[in-house]
C-alpha cells in the first residue's frame, strides 16, 4: 500500500536525530514512512499496528526497530478516561555509518540490515529505561546512549514482523486512496463489507480495485480483512468473557462455521484452543 513520506529532518530540527515521548487519546491511522530507522516503544495503549504486510494487535511493552522506508502505522482503541502513550526515536543511517565500521559493531549492523522487515524484540526493564531516559538527555550522551541501546538490542531476543521487503513510490494519488480505503476498513470490519463498496470509495471498478490492493498490500482484500477481523477475535478471547459466538459476530463474521474456519487457517488451531493457550 502506498504511505505517506515523513519528513524527519524537519521534525528534528538540529539535533542529530529525533527522540520523542508524546501522549495521546489514541494512536490516529497514518500510514507512512521515512527513510530514517525508527525504534518505538508503547508506554499505554492497545489496537493494531501495520507494517508492511503485517496486521498485529499490540499493547504495552510493544518494542520495534524499522528499517528505512518500511511503511507502517500504530492504530489504537479508544477507551473511556484512558490515554495512549510512545517513546519514539528515528535516527539516519548517515548516523550511525561510521560507527558500523568497527568489528566491534557488527551485530549492530546485522540487526539493522534485518530491520528492513520490522523487529519486534522482548526488551528488558534496563533497555526500557535507556529509552525512556534518552528522550531527556543532552549534548554527546545523546549519541552515546543511542549507541548503547542499539548494542543491548542487537543481543535481545527478537521476531521478524514483515515477510516482504517494501519499497515504496512517491504518489500523492495512491497515498490518499489506499488511506481511505484501509480507514474505512478499520473502522467498519465489524459490519459487511462488499467489495463494491471499498471500489466505490476511490471510484473504480472491482476488479480495478483487486489488482489495485494486491499490488499495493500484497494480500487480497478478502484476506486483509480477514486477518483484521481474526487479531480482533483473538483479542477478545484473551481479553473478555465474551462467547465464541459472540466474538464471531462482532468481528463481521455472518456464521460462526466461517468463523472457525477462517481461524483455524490464520492461527493454527481453534477460537477454544486459543484462548486457553493464552
Amino acid at each position: 500500500m502506498k504511505a505517506k513520506l515523513e519528513d524527519i529532518p524537519s521534525e528534528k530540527g538540529h539535533s542529530s536525530f529525533y527522540a520523542y515521548r508524546f501522549q495521546v487519546p489514541f494512536f490516529e491511522f497514518k500510514w507512512h514512512y521515512h527513510p530514517e530507522y525508527e525504534l518505538t516503544y508503547i508506554v499505554k495503549g492497545n489496537g493494531y499496528r501495520i507494517i508492511g504486510n503485517s496486521y498485529k494487535h499490540y499493547t504495552k511493552g510493544d518494542l520495534v526497530l524499522l528499517g528505512g522506508n518500511l511503511p507502517h502505522t500504530w492504530s489504537g482503541t479508544i477507551e473511556d478516561d484512558s490515554y495512549s502513550e510512545a517513546v519514539v526515536i528515528q535516527f539516519s543511517k548517515e548516523l550511525v555509518e561510521s560507527f558500523l565500521a568497527f568489528n566491534e559493531s557488527a551485530l549492530i549492523k546485522e540487526m539493522l540490515k534485518n530491520s528492513e522487515k520490522g523487529i519486534c524484540f522482548n526488551g528488558d526493564d534496563q533497555l526500557i529505561s535507556n529509552i525512556s531516559e534518552l528522550v531527556e538527555t543532552k549534548g554527546l550522551e545523546r549519541i552515546l546512549k543511542l549507541l548503547s541501546i542499539l548494542d543491548r538490542l542487537s543481543t535481545t531476543e527478537g521476531t521478524f514482523i514483515a515477510s516482504n521487503t517494501f519499497h515504496n513510490v512517491v504518489s500523492k494519488k495512491n497515498e490518499i486512496r489506499l488511506n481511505k480505503v484501509c480507514q474505512f476498513i478499520q473502522s467498519n470490519f465489524s459490519s459487511k463489507i462488499s467489495l463494491k463498496e471499498v471500489a466505490d470509495l476511490i471510484y473504480i471498478t472491482e476488479s480495478n480495485f483487486c489488482k489495485f490492493f494486491k499490488k499495493a498490500t500484497g494480500k487480497t482484500y478478502s484476506d486483509y480483512l480477514n486477518e483484521l477481523r481474526i487479531n480482533e477475535a483473538c483479542r477478545l478471547l484473551i481479553q473478555t468473557e465474551k462467547t465464541i459466538s459472540q466474538i464471531s459476530f462482532e468481528c463481521g463474521f455472518e456464521t460462526i462455521s466461517y468463523f472457525n474456519r477462517v481461524f483455524n487457517a490464520k492461527k493454527g488451531c481453534t477460537p477454544s484452543n486459543y484462548r486457553k493457550s493464552n
